[in-house]
């Protein structure tokens, strides 16, 4: 099974905060925009030989834009490429004030069986201070509309260790969230992305910087809470009700096989990671001209649309295979690290995380290695580590990244 991953880089507004791939100002092109985004997926599907998919994913920037006439097209688009498996997880993020009944019925409908919304915040001064443009009683009232028209599989988005933000406010974000009942609750600690103007602001002294140790706090309090409240924490930044964790981003953190579309949108397929064009004009430019081949790679195809591509060695395999694996509550298996690099003798791998352990960030046992709830607060610590190891490795061996530029 293969899981798809769809890209809406548009944007009413851009969030400060924000690095991903969107835009504002942009919307006129909603229209030949998914008329390319129809076209990759048919090419995809034509090439793949139509293979079924179990998760489907449509990210943003803002899908919630698409009316549900468009959504329903650029679904059907989908499964004729993608025969969808019985039962396939399909997820749509949505910002809270683009809910109305017409829009959770229209998407219900096309297919989407699974909602995210973007709340961040249940307090107006945050959601304000992070440019959001709603307000805390519209995530309450997007959330109900969402649930008397049918949705059963709901996620909230929330933000901690922000500026101003206190351990009180942050908990009764938290507690307000719990009170809706929702399946799923992801919760991030503000990242301060170089280039953004929040990021900015903090540097120029226009505002105070987000505080690591009170953001500690908020992470440790979170988990106490909402273990107490029935949802399973069972990756760094999410929780969920028993039988409702994210299987798409699941694929992302077991390795498995994944497919992107759309402007940015990144791919893995057959030992090949691969990136779309940024831009959107030059993405749909790009996708009306026919497909060309990467010649010699594994018998991949490649699109005019791909902008940057590389084929992994085992190292660069093992490594993202320990990285992404760490994330989830239970870590990764030895047998799905042999399963990453097979070639690959792990042995020393052993040593560097037997070193780890020692300080007390992993705990590698006799089934596999996972973060300790002290190596959770210090991940970045014990994954610079790893990825250090890993990469003089590489380098010992003689590896390198094999990327020809499909540009």
């Amino acid at each position: 099974m293969l899981g798809l991953y769809i890209h809406i880089p548009f944007c009413v507004s851009k969030c400060p905060y924000c690095d991903f791939t969107t835009y504002q100002g942009l919307l006129p092109l909603l229209p030949p925009y998914l008329t390319a985004l129809e076209r990759e997926v048919a090419l995809w599907g034509e090439v793949l030989g139509h293979p079924p998919v179990d998760t489907v994913y449509l990210g943003g920037g803002t899908p919630s834009l698409l009316s549900p006439g468009r959504l329903t097209r650029l679904l059907e688009a989908l499964r004729r490429a993608f025969p969808f498996a019985p039962h396939a997880e399909v997820t749509a993020e949505a910002n809270p004030d683009d809910i109305t009944p017409e829009w959770c019925a229209g998407a219900l409908a096309a297919g989407v069986n699974r909602l995210s919304l973007g709340a961040q915040s249940l307090e107006d001064p945050f959601l304000r201070l992070l440019g959001r443009r709603h307000t805390a009683a519209q995530v309450i009232a997007a959330y109900r509309i969402a649930r008397e028209a049918g949705f059963t599989n709901v996620n909230l988005d929330l933000m901690f260790g922000l500026p101003y933000q206190t351990m009180g406010h942050w908990q009764d974000t938290l507690r307000k969230a719990v009170a809706l009942g929702p399946e799923h609750l992801s919760a991030y600690c503000l990242t301060l992305e170089e280039g953004t103007p929040m990021e900015r602001w903090v540097r120029e002294g226009k505002m105070p910087s987000p505080d690591p140790d009170l953001a500690a706090e908020m992470y440790e309090w979170a988990e106490g809470f909402l273990e107490g409240e029935g949802y399973r924490h069972y990756e760094i930044s999410n929780w969920a009700r028993p039988g409702y964790p994210s299987r798409h981003n699941l694929r992302y953190w077991t390795g498995e096989e994944y497919l992107g579309v759309g402007v940015g949108a990144h791919s893995y397929l057959k030992g090949v990671r691969f990136a779309n064009l940024r831009s959107p004009r030059r993405y749909i430019r790009a996708v009306e001209r026919e497909a060309r081949p990467f010649p010699g790679w594994q018998n991949l195809p490649g699109w005019l649309a791909v902008e940057t591509a590389e084929a992994l060695d085992p190292w660069t395999r093992l490594e993202e295979a320990l990285i992404l694996g760490l994330r989830l509550v239970d870590g990764i298996s030895w047998t799905a690290l042999h399963r990453a690099a097979p070639d690959l003798d792990i042995t020393p791998l052993r040593r560097v995380l037997e070193e780890v352990e020692a300080l007390g960030l992993v705990e590698a046992g006799g089934e596999g290695v996972r973060l300790t709830s002290r190596g959770r607060l210090l991940a970045n610590e014990a994954l610079v580590r790893i990825a250090a190891f890993c990469q003089e490795k590489r380098k010992e061996e003689g590896w390198t990244l094999r990327a020809p530029s499909p540009r």
